[in-house]
């Protein structure tokens, strides 16, 4: 019998910290586990300050390094890269989540020569002082890394540093469970929080930070016809702003803010909702799992031409519609569209959970990472 093969999962953060790159490292974890020939590892680092502890979450063995803190959207901490050069040690497979520059950083100081995986979410795309400091071990990583995995042809065209390494990368779209959706309770949630419960809702979910272009939805709004309604879930930085906005452009009866919605009520909103906007307006938005949790339920999705894999998941004319970022007008003009034209949205939502259910269907995503990790890398 052949031994097991040793992957040690590297990310920022995990579970239950909320992101589309935790979901991600999430069922990877998970998922790659319950492959008898694989054992997996997963090291990450601590929410806020504190001391490194272990645990197993369902099955998957984890590592949680202390930390210092978060300074410019990464952890420090010194018992990462103590942690990553010991546990690296006995790994067969490095599968390292960026952008985190402490991981490239510590795969530099670990001594490690196995195989490297590389899955790349996103440039860095804000933080600009710091990736000048970090392009040199950026340059290492993507050189050193055995396979670049992308989630769309357009994370690779999009990114400033990919096109150079293309030779190295796959395409592995993320995924959803289809069966974790379709089999809630539906209840009308966001029809009960209507002004006029025969109106088209419109709904946004993600976080209130300026790359989601929330604050461009919502001046897009004014120009929206009066049956129509907008319910935004999830907080952050531009809360405040962005709810000032809604009164002083006298939107209150037709914007709701729902706040932060636990899961049930999130799948309970989407599947409730007519249509599905995601207005972001920078390449920080490099996929939008969002777009799958709407399409799953049969909801067409508007959505935002970026130089990223954003208009690769919801596609232009056939499952929503898709404009350009920090246009209102246009935007408004889609809404308007899908507002009035009931049977084109009914046509888009069944082509979009096709999509899904063919595409970014998780059970064939996993089956297709053990291939690239047991075949594409050779071990």
């Amino acid at each position: 019998m052949k031994r097991k093969i040793k992957i040690l999962e590297i990310n920022k953060a995990y579970f239950p910290h909320t992101g589309g790159i935790e979901t991600l490292v999430k069922q990877y974890s998970e998922e790659l586990g319950k492959y008898k020939n694989i054992e997996v590892h997963t090291l990450v680092c601590r929410d806020g300050r504190g001391k490194t502890y272990s645990e197993k979450i369902n099955g998957v063995k984890l590592t949680r390094a202390g930390s210092f803190g978060t300074y410019f959207s990464c952890p420090l901490s010194v018992s990462f890269i103590r942690l990553f050069r010991k546990m690296s040690a006995n790994a067969d497979i490095i599968h390292i989540h960026v952008p985190f520059p402490l991981a490239d950083l510590a795969l530099l100081l670990s001594g490690y020569s196995g195989k490297v995986i590389v899955s790349w979410h996103s440039d860095i795309v804000k933080q600009k002082k710091l990736l000048m400091l970090y392009k040199p071990l950026m340059k290492y990583l993507l050189d050193r890394a055995d396979c670049i995995l992308v989630a769309t042809e357009g994370h690779i065209m999009g990114s400033e540093f990919l096109p150079k390494y293309h030779h190295k990368c796959r395409i592995l779209p993320y995924g959803i469970t289809p069966e974790n959706y379709l089999n809630i309770k539906k209840i009308p949630f966001l029809t009960e929080k209507a002004t006029n419960p025969e109106s088209v809702k419109v709904f946004f979910t993600g976080r209130l930070v300026y790359y989601k272009g929330v604050d461009v939805l919502i001046r897009a709004f004014r120009k929206v016809k009066d049956n129509c309604e907008l319910f935004i879930a999830g907080t952050g930085t531009l809360e405040s702003e962005l709810k000032k906005n809604v009164q002083e452009y006298g939107l209150n009866d037709r914007v709701h803010f729902l706040g932060f919605l636990p899961e049930e009520q999130l799948k309970q909103a989407f599947s409730d909702c007519d249509i599905f906007v995601l207005p972001s307006v920078e390449r920080s938005e490099a996929f939008g799992i969002v777009q799958l949790e709407a399409m799953i339920y049969g909801k067409p999705v508007i959505n935002t031409n970026l130089p990223s894999g954003v208009p690769c998941v919801s596609v232009h004319e056939k499952t929503g519609i898709t404009v350009m970022p920090y246009n209102t007008h246009e935007l408004a003009h889609a809404i308007n569209i899908l507002r009035k034209n009931k049977s084109l949205r009914e046509k888009m939502g069944q082509n979009a959970q096709k999509r899904v259910l063919d595409y970014f269907n998780e059970k064939n995503i996993i089956q297709n990472l053990y291939k690239i990790i047991t075949d594409e890398v050779n071990i």
